[in-house]
């Protein structure tokens, strides 16, 4: 590498490039919401919908990439391709859920449940070694589940519908817990382009089944909002990610997953009147701050769901 290309180090030796990737890519994860709801009224295709044209019109410029930074698949065995195509299914079952959440809850509660794997998937990794979670996991645990406890809560006092779009954020996030447990696997074997390529792939058609089963208009009247999530969620938001992700410190990883909900509660407040009451704060904050905590630097990163 020359030295010009060298990324330039900001502080605590997280590069100036890294860093703003990093950020980028939660800014653009966070208008994912936005271009849910922007698909049902202005493409008039529904939600789970929405979630096939993401990766349906990803998939092909993924496909590119990897042959643009040089990580080809290669050949694929049948256990690879099984935990691959697993993975896909899981992925299309988070998005189709989480999808469905979006359109019933506010759009920083979707931002946040939504990407409660971050907390989940630790706990596969005390199961695999068999240890039990260390004192500041434990309370990071401890503040997730209150801070959940308050904004169900408080979505229960608004509405029906709120509640059930927070509970189907939630089990997207359980879900998605599954899908990086399967890409985990897939990962030991194949590089981070091949296997976000293939696994994308691997759920197009599950969701467009998805999709049919629920009777969802899936021709759009117009792409704007389709490409828009393409593009931001699938490519710029995850690309972005799996660039910073081999530079930047786990901490700091968690430290910039807090500008999603921020954005997302700015997009929800200008463009829907959503607001957030106080409690609705604490418990943002309180698993914002959990998700920070539990990224121990030993661990590996999770990239934010959506």
């Amino acid at each position: 590498m020359h030295r010009s290309d060298r990324p330039r180090k900001s502080f605590e030796g997280v590069s100036t490039l890294a860093f703003a990737a990093l950020l980028a890519g939660n800014i653009a994860l966070a208008f994912g919401p936005l271009f849910v709801r922007l698909a049902e009224t202005d493409s008039h295709v529904g939600p789970v919908a929405s979630a096939f044209w993401r990766l349906a019109l990803a998939a092909p410029l993924l496909l590119l990439l990897t042959r643009v930074t040089g990580q080809r698949v290669g050949r694929v065995g049948w256990a690879m391709a099984a935990a691959i195509g697993l993975g896909g299914l899981f992925f299309a079952a988070d998005l189709g859920t989480w999808h469905l959440g979006i359109l019933k809850t506010k759009l920083a509660n979707a931002t946040l449940l939504g990407n409660s794997a971050s907390l989940i998937f630790p706990l596969y990794g005390f199961l695999v070694a068999r240890a039990w979670p260390s004192l500041g996991q434990g309370l990071a645990l401890l503040l997730a589940t209150i801070g959940g406890a308050l904004l169900l809560g408080r979505s229960y006092e608004l509405s029906h519908e709120n509640l059930v779009g927070d509970l189907l954020c939630l089990l997207a996030g359980i879900l998605y817990t599954f899908y990086l447990i399967a890409i985990d696997r897939a990962r030991a074997s194949l590089q981070a382009w091949p296997v976000l390529a293939l696994s994308t792939i691997a759920g197009i058609l599950p969701l467009c089944v998805f999709a049919r089963i629920l009777g969802e208009t899936i021709w759009p009247e117009t792409w704007g909002p389709l490409i828009g999530l393409a593009l931001c969620s699938q490519l710029i938001g995850q690309g972005l990610l799996v660039y910073a992700m081999g530079h930047v410190p786990p901490l700091v990883t968690g430290l910039a997953f807090l500008t999603q909900p921020v954005v997302a509660a700015a997009i929800g407040w200008g463009m829907y009147g959503e607001t957030l009451a106080p409690l609705d704060w604490i418990g943002a904050a309180l698993i914002a701050f959990a998700m920070v905590l539990v990224r121990r630097p030993a661990a590996s990163p999770v990239p934010p769901a959506d």
